[in-house]
């Protein structure tokens, strides 16, 4: 058995993201594993060289989970000349990700980010052709795809249960506090539009891979947002003006002519059983899918409700469902995702979700963003590079 050791600059594990998701639960949890096996006898060993702005933050986030602080750094330039830097990854405010990764790919270093990859379709365009000019790998974080929720809906798609297709309806959203009597759960600059935030262009990059690889391509988009809280308080506790939207409600028309509506919220209080749910609606079955959980119910088997509203409720409509087994061991879906990366910059295994698959889902929240200013349907045109 031999190991290859790959060092990854992650640049923005300070963040929430970063920090929880990409370092602790995969690539520290990759190390606890022992590495990914590439079946060939070969482990793969990634090495994390933590970079980010501020030096101490960086060697208190290594000392605690038991890295080398000499490796970490605040100078992003340097790190992209060190020759035995093999991937670059991105998780940053969004803003300032456009020029790292294209300083990473002219270093002709892999690059792996989070998304969206730009906060333009234009930028999102370039960083995809530079890659394939650069004949490096790239991929995007496309993690919802890797949810035992939605990898249970997947195996009913492919499997027929559905039938034709109707309709796909996903409710996302939680309460985040507006920062003065409780702390917000977000950072401050994803309400500021000048800093690259807003819920559209965080949430609709995700909402086109999963409609894309589930049901079918996005051909148009209907979509109204809003502010609903427009005054916040940052980390400070100072109060500011929020200038993106906190809220938007889109409505997909999907190659095969099903439609898919999508509400995203961050000043919404959760009455789901999680904070995303889809119902899949089809001429032969429906599903109900969260990000672990889902819910079956085949047309054979479907009640008959009759409306009235002057008889009281007595049908427990929820009972007529049937939980969908896991059949598999489900493991974290940003630590699979980076599995299947490292396996395809290492042993060049088929990868689909790279930097132009995240220009489609940039498209889409810029289109989003046009149909909600022009107060219109809008068309979504295929991309080609």
């Amino acid at each position: 058995m031999s190991v290859r050791t790959l060092r990854i600059a992650m640049n923005g594990v300070t963040g929430r993201m970063g920090h929880r998701q990409h370092l602790i639960r995969s690539i520290l949890a990759i190390r606890e594993q022992g590495g990914v096996d590439l079946g060939d006898g070969t482990t793969v060993w990634p090495e994390p060289v933590l970079v980010g702005r501020r030096e101490a933050a960086l060697h208190a986030l290594a000392r605690e989970h038991g890295l080398d602080p000499g490796n970490t750094s605040t100078d992003l330039d340097a790190v992209l000349a060190d020759d035995t830097i093999d991937l670059y990854f991105d998780a940053q405010v969004t803003s300032a990700r456009v020029d790292a990764l294209k300083k990473a790919i002219a270093a002709g270093k892999h690059v792996y980010t989070e998304k969206p990859s730009a906060t333009g379709l234009g930028d999102a365009l370039e960083l995809a052709r530079l890659a394939r000019v650069a004949g490096i790998k790239h991929g995007v974080v496309q993690d919802k795809l890797f949810l035992p929720g939605l990898r249970k809906l997947a195996r009913l798609v492919e499997s027929g249960f559905f039938g034709r297709i109707l309709s796909v309806r996903g409710e996302f959203g939680y309460w985040v506090f507006e920062g003065d009597q409780q702390q917000a759960q977000r950072p401050s600059w994803n309400y500021r539009a000048q800093d690259g935030g807003g819920i559209t262009l965080d949430m609709f990059p995700h909402w086109e891979y999963v409609l894309h690889e589930l049901f079918g391509r996005v051909r148009s988009v209907q979509a109204l947002t809003a502010t609903h809280v427009p005054r916040r308080w940052d980390e400070q506790g100072e109060p500011y003006t929020a200038t993106a939207d906190d809220a938007v409600y889109g409505i997909f028309e999907l190659d095969g002519g099903a439609v898919a509506q999508l509400n995203s919220s961050w000043t919404v209080r959760v009455n789901r059983d999680e904070l995303v749910e889809f119902q899949v609606d089809g001429t032969e079955g429906s599903a109900v899918a969260g990000l672990r959980g889902c819910r079956v119910q085949h047309r054979a088997v479907t009640p008959k409700p009759v409306w009235d509203p002057d008889v009281p409720v007595t049908h427990a409509f929820r009972e007529d469902w049937q939980e969908v087994p896991d059949n598999a061991d489900f493991d974290n879906g940003f630590k699979a995702q980076w599995e299947l990366f490292l396996r395809h910059v290492c042993a060049d295994t088929p990868y689909t979700w790279d930097l132009f698959a995240a220009a489609r889902g940039v498209q889409l929240a810029e289109l989003g963003l046009r149909s909600a200013a022009e107060g219109r349907r809008v068309e979504v045109p295929e991309l080609t590079l």
